[in-house]
């Protein structure tokens, strides 16, 4: 948690959260859910599809 904001800062659109420990993958976006923007197309699907790649990348290292 420490680390967060720092990441935010320098890499936040481009970052993934990653859970670990679980018996399955689970990559997650770095905002939350960004209900305040939803419909205004305000939003950047960057973090969306990253996550979505490193899912795809770990599943296949597996």
């Amino acid at each position: 948690d420490q680390g967060l904001p720092v990441l935010k800062t320098t890499g936040f659109g481009n970052s993934v959260n990653i859970t670990l420990g679980l018996p399955f993958i689970r990559t997650s976006v770095d905002h939350g859910t960004a209900y305040d923007m939803a419909g205004k197309k305000e939003v950047n699907e960057n973090s969306l599809l990253e996550a979505s790649s490193l899912a795809s990348k770990l599943a296949n290292n597996t």
